[in-house]
Order: structure tokens, then sequence, then C-alpha cells
């Protein structure tokens, strides 16, 4: 009666194990897969060895599994087109082209022109007075016209005009004016020179001119008859 039993059990006891079978055997189901087709035989297929089935292993997806699968493997970039630039804000130039504002490699860049020397204006040495303000003053300083001779009545005397001018801005005051009188001979020897002098036509402006005529004369008998004088130079001191 009991090996009946046992005989009787085996059939369900291979289906049971068959069933086990598909969910457990030939390794852990790959996200909703279970493994089907032949596994090794019992002396090549052991309990802990790990043995690869000689026959190939399907993996089909079981029913109510989702239908997604995990992909292990590193992928490998490809070459981006334009649209993948685009989309990754990066900016791309063709090539052989330099971008703008750059120099080729290997380019030296154009000689600049030297500068252009601006010359001075006129008078640029001498700072000019800001306005509303008076310039600083100068001294006094007289320039001579070379004097001009007419003739006296007397022949020991003549008419000397001489021009002053006041290239400073301070007036003169007061000063002398000398003259240098020659004497010379019927022949035209030059027997002697007088120095006479005579009072400045102060004041004189800074600035200005004034023009004066003067009466020089020696004394009568330095010129006998026949001798005549020349007055030929003018010098002036002033205050």
């Amino acid at each position: 009666m009991l090996r009946r039993e046992r005989r009787a059990l085996t059939p369900l006891t291979l289906l049971v194990l068959a069933a086990a079978c598909l969910t457990g055997c030939g390794g852990p189901a790959r996200d909703g897969y279970a493994a089907a087709g032949a596994v090794a035989p019992g002396p090549e297929r052991r309990a802990g060895d790990n043995v690869a089935p000689r026959t190939p292993v399907e993996f089909q997806q079981l029913a109510g599994s989702p239908s997604s699968t995990t992909s292990t493997s590193a992928s490998t970039p490809g070459p981006q087109g334009p649209a993948d630039s685009a989309r990754s804000g990066a900016t791309t130039t063709p090539p052989g082209t330099t971008p703008p504002g750059t120099t080729p490699p290997g380019t030296a860049e154009p000689p600049q022109p030297p500068p252009v020397a601006t010359p001075p204006a006129p008078g640029a040495g001498t700072p000019a007075p800001k306005p509303g303000t008076t310039p600083p003053a100068t001294p006094a300083k007289l320039t001579l016209s070379p004097p001009t001779r007419t003739p006296a009545a007397e022949r020991w005397c003549e008419n000397v005009t001489v021009g002053f001018t006041n290239t400073g801005t301070t007036p003169t005051r007061s000063g002398t004016v000398s003259f240098a009188t020659h004497i010379i001979g019927a022949l035209g020897i030059d027997w002697a020179t007088i120095t006479t002098a005579q009072p400045l036509p102060a004041p004189i402006p800074g600035g200005t001119t004034k023009t004066q005529t003067y009466a020089v004369c020696v004394e009568p008998w330095r010129v006998p008859l026949g001798m005549h004088i020349e007055t030929r130079t003018a010098t002036a001191t002033w205050t």
C-alpha cells in the first residue's frame, strides 16, 4: 500500500519540481523573465556548481511583469550633429576658419603706425593768463631808435630826434639820454667825440613809444670854421 502511494505521488512531485525549476532553476529571473530550455543533467549540474548550461537559454517575459529592460553596457558618445550642438549650447567653427577677433596661428600682427607728433602752437611756451586775472608786472625797459639828425643855425649844434619804446609794463618815471657827438674836420677827420646828456621825456608808460627831438650842442671853440658835428649814437638810463 505504501509503495503504491509513493508511486502515485511521484508524478505530482515531478510537476512541483518542474514548476519550481521554471521559476528558480537556471539563475535568478531577469526583470520578469524566466529561463526556458534544457538544464544540464545531474552529474554536470550539482548544487553549488556554477556550470553554464550547454544548450542555449532563452529568457521569456512572465505574465504580468513590466516590459522595461535595463542595460548595463557603457554607451559611447557618437559625433554630435548640428541639432545636438544647438541643444547642448556648444558652438562649432568650420575647419579652416578663424573665430572673429582672433589672429590665425603663425600670423604676425600688422605693425602699428608711429604716433604723429603735433607741433606746439605759437606761444605755447608761455602760459596764457587766465580770464579775469591780471598778468604780473614787468619792469620798464627802453629801446632807442637810431638818432635822426637835422642841421641847426649854429655849426656846433644840431637837432637830433630819438624814439623811446618801453617794452615793460611798468612806466619809466625818470632818466637821461646821452648823445655821442663827433667833431669832424674839413677833410673828414674825426678829431674828437663829445658826450652830452639830457632828460628823458618821462614818464613813458609800459608798451608805448614816445618820440623826442633834442638840440644837441658842444662848446663853440671845439668847432672852428670849416668843421661840423655829427651825433651818431644815443643811450639812455632810467628808473
